[in-house]
């Protein structure tokens, strides 16, 4: 099993390569990583399927609405969608604290983090 630490190493791997990230915010990737508990070393648990509407919902619903505090409105399924073409849409592993720190981003809301 791989360390936490191990798997931000990872995951800010995948910002850099994969996203397009030059200089990721490792602190908020790894309060966002902490965030996720036990569930990143689940290899379900530990991903995001962009194929699998139920799956998009709960991204919206726990990650967006409650732990973000946004509205539901369409732009967050704009959002989703853009995090996940920013990712690659045909890379299968879409680990769920890169997404959830690109969303982060993307709304502006490291301050959430940052209590």
């Amino acid at each position: 099993m791989s360390t936490q630490a191990e798997l931000i190493e990872l995951y800010t791997a995948d910002l850099k390569e994969k996203c397009g990230v030059a200089e990721p915010d490792v602190e908020l990737l790894t309060k966002v990583t902490k965030g996720l508990g036990p569930s990143i070393y689940n290899n379900d648990a530990s991903k995001v399927s962009g194929s699998d509407q139920g799956e998009l919902d709960l991204v919206k619903n726990n990650f967006l609405i409650k732990k973000l505090g946004l509205k539901d409105s369409p732009e967050l399924d704009t959002a989703i969608n853009s995090v996940l073409e920013k990712y690659g849409k045909s890379n299968k592993n879409k680990y769920r604290a890169v997404v959830y720190y690109l969303l982060t981003k993307h709304f502006k809301k490291e301050s959430v983090y940052n209590k």
